[in-house]
């Protein structure tokens, strides 16, 4: 029996999680119609329908996610087990690949990783900001970053940064124009900026916490912003009550353009964790990358 090429299956493999052609061309280097005939070569050797195709979209058929599951993995394995090899090298090699919010980006991880990626020009690193839960074993991410309080059970989760604090800020002006809550009840009389997280579309919550009591507050206002650097700029400009973790503002309010308020409402609670699969070798660059965030 002729031995299979196995370069069909893993075309297979990636216009099925990409759900796509075009995208899985251009991860795998190779053009659309090449892609489309592998594929087609690979469902007439099987004499089985492995992707439905409509003009929107490209999805596996029920024997598609079967053969999916089955082999998917076995390809991650390898690609894992390639990667250790660079251990063999004189310098560490490779990708590492986090999904995170722009927060702990800004703050946390690029202020820590940029001494490792200035030493070692061979690692390379993909950030991806989303603030969803996101699955980082189907979407093959290395490691997710979320608050300690979040983490899935299965997952080792290693901390990168101390506790947290909100504050709510407003500019000198501002405060000239309103009074000063005096409790995050008083918030629901103001001018509040707003978050919408890009990822559910819903508003942030403002949560609050004094000795134990627990309170949340749906603020409204003339603005709602998705990003925490528009929503910082707003509040410097005097366009109402903004809400973030308090190194947002650091310099702000340490040069008196922003002023805090409901201070004993704003509690520390558990800071970031970076979360990986426990069963996952991890490549050298990751076990670097690693040992650079955790504190």
């Amino acid at each position: 029996m002729a031995k299979r090429n196995f370069n069909d299956l893993q075309a297979f493999v990636m216009v099925a999680r990409e759900g796509s052609f075009t995208r899985a061309a251009t991860r795998l280097g190779v053009t659309q119609s090449a892609l489309s005939q592998t594929i087609r070569n690979l469902e007439n050797q099987l004499d089985i329908r492995l992707l439905a195709r409509t003009t929107r979209s490209v999805t596996p058929t029920q024997a598609g996610e079967r053969l999916l599951a089955s082999v998917g993995q076995h390809f991650d394995d390898i690609e894992a087990e390639l990667s250790l090899l660079t251990e063999f090298r004189d310098k560490p090699v490779g990708t590492v690949r986090i999904t995170c919010g722009d927060h702990v980006l800004r703050n946390v991880l690029l202020p820590k990783l940029t001494p490792l990626l200035r030493q070692y020009p061979d690692i390379h690193m993909e950030f991806d900001v989303n603030y969803g839960f996101r699955d980082i074993v189907a979407d093959r991410f290395d490691a997710g970053v979320r608050l300690g309080d979040t983490i899935d059970k299965d997952m080792i989760a290693v901390p990168i940064s101390t506790e947290l604090r909100m504050a709510a800020v407003a500019s000198p002006a501002y405060f000239k124009r309103n009074s000063r809550p005096q409790s995050p009840h008083d918030l629901i009389h103001h001018n509040c900026i707003n978050q919408r997280f890009p990822s559910s579309g819903g508003l942030y919550v403002w949560e609050f916490e004094h000795q134990g009591q627990e309170l949340n507050v749906r603020v409204e206002g003339q603005l709602v912003l998705n990003t925490s650097t528009a929503i910082v700029d707003a509040a410097v400009q005097g366009l109402g009550i903004a809400f973030l973790p308090e190194d947002e503002f650091s310099p702000h309010l340490q040069e008196g353009r922003l002023e805090r308020v409901l201070e004993e409402w704003c509690e520390p609670f558990a800071g970031y964790y970076l979360y990986y699969p426990s069963r996952r070798q991890p490549t050298t660059a990751f076990s670097m990358v690693l040992n650079a965030l955790r504190i």
